[in-house]
């Protein structure tokens, strides 16, 4: 008889603040693909990732936004793994260089929030609309530094502008078919993995001060910007099933081989997510913050003043 998770089970996929927690699970999926897999190379990337949102990386500060902190790139990475498993599973198997980029892409793609030494003003958020170009170019610095692969830079490029919804998929110049399916992994994994978060609507809060700070988006107050939550998971849900292959409904493989049942536990997470939504913008603005109750989150935005 298959043994069902508990509901402690299943919240605990989810609950990714902790580095060394993360990497520990992550190592357990990568040794289900390839028990021979190197670790060392990504663990180097993933530690100094990790140092550059402490702080401890020299020349940088340690990131300051509040929505695109250390747990959503902990969440993205590790969604990411699952879905390497995931397709790994569907017969589609990666090599281990293709995980290696996969890895490395997700763990730098919103790198581009940190902040050199002296441009210390403001969260980083200013940076919205340049963040990803941003974190390429610090993804090219670093690779020289470490003295990755030189193929390295090309193939990462493209897959870390997938994560920039400023620009159409198909628009992206990819050098073939193949590393178009690992971005395909990547933008999945990058925005599967947040709006999975158990504090995903919670966390909207900070992502509205992002925006106000880098003057980006039309959103009267956060009640807009949450109604408007709705409409971008239907835009969302688009873009999965269409130009990003469909490529989510193979975290229902993992799954059933690391769990014993083929559920999508991804997919059912952010649905409960958006059901929850309509609830809280069926409410006027005196109301809805009332629902949202999680991680002290309101609490905390509530006394962060709006950047003007």
């Amino acid at each position: 008889m298959t043994r069902i998770p508990t509901s402690a089970e299943i919240n605990s996929l989810f609950a990714n603040s902790d580095p060394c927690t993360v990497w520990t699970k992550a190592g357990g999926i990568l040794a289900r693909i390839n028990p021979g897999y190197d670790t060392s190379l990504i663990q180097t990337v993933f530690n100094d990732v990790m140092s550059l949102f402490r702080g401890d990386y020299p020349g940088y500060s340690a990131i300051k936004t509040l929505y695109h902190d250390k747990p959503h790139t902990l969440d993205v990475f590790l969604c990411a793994v699952r879905l390497m498993h995931g397709v790994h599973l569907s017969g589609n198997s990666l090599n281990d260089e293709e995980m290696t980029l996969i890895m490395i892409a997700t763990l730098m793609h919103d790198i581009g929030y940190s902040q050199l030494d002296g441009e210390e003003g403001g969260t980083g958020a200013q940076y919205t609309q340049t963040h990803v170009r941003r974190g390429i170019a610090f993804m090219r610095h670093y690779l020289a530094g470490r003295n990755f692969p030189s193929s390295y830079e090309a193939l990462l490029e493209p897959m870390m502008l997938c994560t920039d919804p400023a620009l159409v998929f198909y628009d992206i110049d990819f050098p073939d078919v193949r590393s178009r399916l690992l971005g395909q992994i990547v933008v999945t994994a990058d925005l599967v993995g947040q709006m999975a978060d158990r504090t995903y609507l919670e966390k909207l809060l900070f992502l509205y001060l992002e925006f106000k700070e880098a003057h980006f988006g039309n959103y009267q107050n956060i009640h807009d910007m949450l109604r408007q939550t709705k409409q971008f998971y239907e835009i969302t849900r688009a873009k999965l099933d269409g130009p990003f292959g469909g490529l989510y409904i193979n975290l229902g493989l993992h799954f059933k081989e690391v769990l014993g049942v083929g559920k999508n536990y991804y997919l059912e997470s952010i649905e409960k997510n958006i059901a929850y939504l309509s609830k809280v913008i069926a409410l006027n603005e005196a109301e809805y913050l009332s629902m949202l109750k999680r991680g002290g989150i309101v609490e905390k935005a509530q006394a962060i003043p709006v950047p003007g």
